[in-house]
């Protein structure tokens, strides 16, 4: 019975062999290939996959540093502006100076010269009203001394003393 049993042994061994090895070829043949290349075709589809997250990465670099390359050119583009803004109002301010000033100076020129001219009319004027009583004075002198005959002799004489000495 042990032969029988090592025997039986041996025959199942052997067919157990054979059917396993049938096995590992038809797997190979049929299983192992479609699940290979499965595996490979999701290999690299991971390896894409991580190909393409390493450049969407690079391009929001690239996108990061573009954006602050544009921020830095709004800002400086913004300073320039106010730069020339605070310029403008400071040209502005002193062209308003300026006019303002030439405007002050023309009205105090003006000014100058109407004084000027109030003062010669006045001056004139002075002249003309003390050359008048000037005038009615010597009438009135000349009259009061005239009306006396004593006193015309005396001033005759004495216009000629003067008239002399000179």
């Amino acid at each position: 019975m042990e032969k029988l049993i090592n025997e039986f042994s041996f025959g199942l061994f052997f067919w157990q062999l054979l059917m396993f090895v049938l096995l590992v070829i038809l797997l190979r043949k049929f299983a192992w290939k479609p699940i290979l290349s499965a595996i490979e075709g999701r290999e690299e589809g991971i390896k894409d996959a991580l190909d393409a997250a390493e450049k969407a990465k690079l391009e929001m670099a690239n996108l990061n540093a573009d954006n602050e390359r544009l921020l830095q050119e709004a800002r400086a583009e913004r300073e320039t502006m106010m730069k020339e803004a605070r310029e403008i109002k400071a040209k502005m301010i002193a062209d308003a100076k300026e006019e303002a000033q030439a405007e002050a100076n023309k009205t105090i020129a003006n000014a100058q010269a109407a004084i000027e001219s109030e003062k010669k009319a006045a001056v004139a004027e002075l002249k003309s009203t003390v050359a008048t009583l000037s005038v009615d004075i010597a009438e009135k002198m000349v009259k009061s001394e005239l009306s006396n005959k004593d006193k015309q002799l005396e001033l005759v004489n004495s216009m000629l003393n003067d008239a002399k000495l000179n």
